[in-house]
């Protein structure tokens, strides 16, 4: 009975676990402070050597909310979108997972608990902790390369910011990405960033 008991609390606590690494609830994006615009462009740069040392979870949410966050009550972004379509999705991988940022709820969604970094890109950008993936859904229409390109330069302004190292790529796996994110017929990869520190 009591070897019962046992299995039956770790069983609960596993369940837990799981629930918990299908939902991360990002703390609250600081919205203060960083540098000065000006100063930012001017340090504003492709990085392609990473150190493999992690971002906190603040660092993710303050990245992501940068991105393509919400930054009003109407639920707009801070990257325009034609016609406010908002019809470009973050994908996060990270080493526990992959996930979809959902800029309204400020969580990340699990699509995979896999490692998908190593096989979205070329060896020197998947050190890189965090791989973004940007994908445009064709059916809610818009301009998806133009709105994707503002999501791109917040990144870059972003990272420029907080001494973080970044580059746009278009270099991945497609077929790869597109099976393994469970990417539906509409979804188009479109460009990726890797962030992290800079290899010193």
């Amino acid at each position: 009975m009591k070897l019962f008991f046992i299995a039956l609390m770790f069983s609960v606590y596993a369940a837990g676990m799981l629930n918990a690494q299908a939902l991360v609830n990002l703390p609250a994006p600081q919205k203060t402070g960083g540098m000065p615009l000006m100063e930012a462009l001017s340090k504003r740069t492709s990085i392609r050597s990473y150190s493999d040392k992690e971002l906190s979870m603040q660092q993710i949410s303050n990245l992501l909310w940068a991105s393509f966050g919400v930054n009003r009550p109407n639920g707009k972004r801070t990257a325009p979108s034609a016609m406010n379509k908002q019809e470009i999705d973050i994908y996060v991988l990270l080493k526990q997972g992959a996930y979809i940022y959902d800029a309204q709820a400020n969580t990340l969604k699990l699509v995979i608990a896999e490692d998908l970094r190593a096989q979205s890109a070329p060896a020197a950008f998947a050190i890189a902790p965090v791989q973004l993936i940007l994908v445009g859904d064709d059916k809610k229409g818009g301009a998806l390369d133009v709105d994707c390109g503002y999501i791109s330069q917040n990144i870059y302004l972003f990272c420029a910011s907080e001494g973080l190292a970044t580059c746009a790529r278009g270099t991945f796996s497609r077929e790869y990405l597109t099976k393994n994110l469970s990417l539906r017929p509409e979804q188009k990869i479109i460009l990726a960033h890797s962030v992290g520190y800079p290899k010193q």
